[in-house]
């Protein structure tokens, strides 16, 4: 432990409150954020003489301040311990890298509600269903949906601005409720009533419906109108086979399993919604060494939660697999609070819930087996091209590419791998401009300059620079690179990598700045890696290119209209329904847009026919 501090005269200012305390180094960085019921109790428990937790000892070697927030209640403490944690991300706190809001289905609340997937904040009228573990996820049930319920999923500009049924109701996945006369607002409320009795999770309940109003339709002779019941009640009882339903078909419930191996943690999480396995997600928090498995399951069921109060759904039921002693209470007693009713975490269930909590903890060793073998795979891929190259250990590469169409559009795609494989947040893209169309030579050395002309942190300087061309193109890069490199600490491996003249993987030729070239025999791991990073940097380029390509020509219409600026622009198309409506519309129908005049409409028809 550092000298400066003295931990002795420390502690007998620190009240026996609630409250939070932060741990620091001697340079001022925060590297502990912890809560405690008596800050007094919990931070006298770290200097003791005889500790035996090696992580605690490593953190207390390092504190050279701790600084402490009192707060009002535990609950409190437990907010601000998140915060903190989420703005500094410690080093010696388990911290959990999931940021994102989860996607709901969300039934609007028009006349013809509108199925759509939902995101963020909610704000819209209407019913939220879920969450869901990924979009694709949502997808699919969307999809279902659509084929047993024919409630409509377009956009409201669309639907509002349709003269004639669309693609959907012809091929029966709408009723064409936009569209008057083709479906009465009785009949579409009955199978938007359906579609929300299958969200929550009342499949029985809507096939006895449906089998009732065969039935009647059959003995009034209605034999289309029974066929299509029929068909309803086929899709879903298929659908009825596939899913794996919970004894208490009406309860919200997460169940947490957690696998621990070789320094890696895995949490896996099935969501149940009304009974139903909505899906599940594997999480692979940061953790410091000799972390205890019960505070990895404490501080992401936290993290996980207090995050979802920032926009998504407490469950009412938690299952955990670890024993969480007096975090138990103080978690449920927190999220309850947050929540506004009750939420209970369990970490003995029985019956039907430890099956789920075996199927989590199952999951999450699966999991994790399968991240320790790419790992692994990964680590021996590094260690062959250290050998290949005669390096020492590699520990960062960067890999660049320029993706264009004839010029058009230029893009610039940087990769980092680390030995983990790809480190995907720090990604970047740069819009090359001020150069000849088509020039690849300049944009590179303008992509080159752009990373590396600023001071980089020691360790983002990379081991190894690969250059996605050939022999002038690795050229050009060294001309741009020599001096832009000359302080670095270390001196960095420019390689360039040339396809073969089939273009076929396998047949690359790698190129040194020294003019040596050479190729190394298709299944070697070495090439693998090199192929896997300059393969990332390509479709990076090519998604950015054909995004801002893309944006380009879907705004250059509108844009270069003399009095339409963007949000004459968004009132034309959302009033309209698209670009493709505004062609087709007259000058009559462009006039009633708000904001456009009737000269600025016949401007806008001739320019959109010419």
């Amino acid at each position: 432990m550092p000298d400066t501090f003295d931990s002795k005269s420390f502690l007998k200012t620190v009240p026996h409150q609630p409250g939070v305390y932060r741990m620091m180094d001697a340079s001022g960085e925060i590297i502990y954020v912890g809560k405690a019921k008596d800050l007094s109790k919990r931070l006298a428990s770290y200097f003791r003489v005889q500790v035996s937790s090696e992580k605690t000892k490593a953190l207390v070697r390092n504190i050279a301040n701790v600084e402490v927030t009192v707060t009002h209640t535990e609950t409190e403490a437990l907010i601000l311990e998140h915060n903190l944690i989420k703005q500094h991300l410690p080093k010696y706190n388990v911290l959990l890298r999931d940021d994102k809001s989860y996607p709901y289905i969300f039934l609007s609340g028009h006349t013809h509600p509108r199925l759509a997937v939902h995101r963020g904040a909610k704000k819209k009228k209407g019913e939220y269903f879920g969450p869901f573990p990924d979009a694709s996820a949502v997808r699919q049930s969307l999809h279902l949906l659509q084929k047993i319920f024919p409630v409509r999923q377009c956009e409201d500009s669309v639907y509002a601005n349709r003269s004639r049924p669309c693609l959907m109701y012809q091929i029966g996945r709408c009723a064409g409720p936009c569209v008057p006369g083709l479906v009465s607002d009785e009949e579409y409320a009955e199978q938007v009533n359906f579609a929300r009795l299958f969200l929550q999770g009342k499949n029985r309940q809507v096939i006895d419906s449906l089998v009732e109003k065969m039935e009647t339709a059959s003995q009034q002779l209605q034999f289309e109108k029974a066929a299509e019941y029929r068909d309803q009640i086929q899709a879903l009882r298929r659908v009825q086979e596939q899913q794996f339903v919970s004894q208490d078909s009406d309860e919200d419930l997460d169940v947490i399993g957690f696998g621990l191996e070789n320094g890696v943690a895995c949490i896996h999480v099935l969501f149940l919604r009304q009974g139903k396995v909505l899906g599940s997600r594997s999480y692979f928090p940061k953790m410091p060494a000799e972390t205890e498995p019960a505070e990895v399951v404490s501080s992401f069921v936290s993290q996980f939660y207090l995050a979802q109060a920032e926009g998504r759904t407490i469950p009412s039921h938690i299952l955990i697999s670890d024993d969480i002693g007096d975090d138990l209470t103080w978690l449920s007693d927190t999220l309850s609070e947050i929540a506004g009713r009750r939420v209970q975490l369990q970490s003995k269930p029985r019956g039907a819930r430890a099956r789920f909590l075996k199927l989590a903890n199952t999951n999450a060793r699966t999991a994790l087996t399968s991240k320790i073998n790419h790992r692994m795979t990964i680590q021996h891929r590094y260690k062959v091209l250290q050998e290949t190259l005669g390096l020492n250990p590699v520990k960062r590469m960067e890999c660049f590419d320029i993706s264009h169409t004839m010029g058009e559009k230029t893009v610039a795609s940087c990769v980092v791998f680390n030995q983990d494989g790809p480190l995907k947040k720090e990604y970047r893209r740069y819009n090359i401009e001020g150069i000849t169309g088509g020039d690849d030579y300049a944009a590179m050395a303008q992509v080159l300059t752009r990373r590396y002309s600023k001071q980089l942190e020691p360790e983002k300087i990379p081991d190894i620079i690969v250059i996605d061309g050939g022999k002038g193109q690795l050229n050009r890069a060294w001309e741009v690179l020599k001096p832009l490199i000359a302080d670095w600490p270390i001196h960095p491996l420019i390689l360039g990598v040339a396809k073969g003249t089939s273009r076929k993987p396998g047949l690359e030729t790698l190129i040194k700045v020294s003019g040596e070239q050479f190729s190394l025999p298709a299944d070697s791991p070495a090439l693998h890696l090199i192929q896997h990073i300059r393969d990332e940097s390509h479709d990076h380029a090519i998604a950015g290119h054909r995004a801002a390509r893309g944006k380009a020509r879907k705004q250059s219409v509108l844009t270069q209209i003399e009095g339409i600026g963007p949000k004459r622009r968004q009132a034309l198309l959302k009033y309209l329904g698209g670009i493709q409506e505004l062609r087709n519309a007259s000058v009559e129908e462009i006039a009633k847009v708000p904001g456009i005049s009737r000269t600025l409409a016949e401007k806008i028809h001739s320019s959109l026919q010419g």
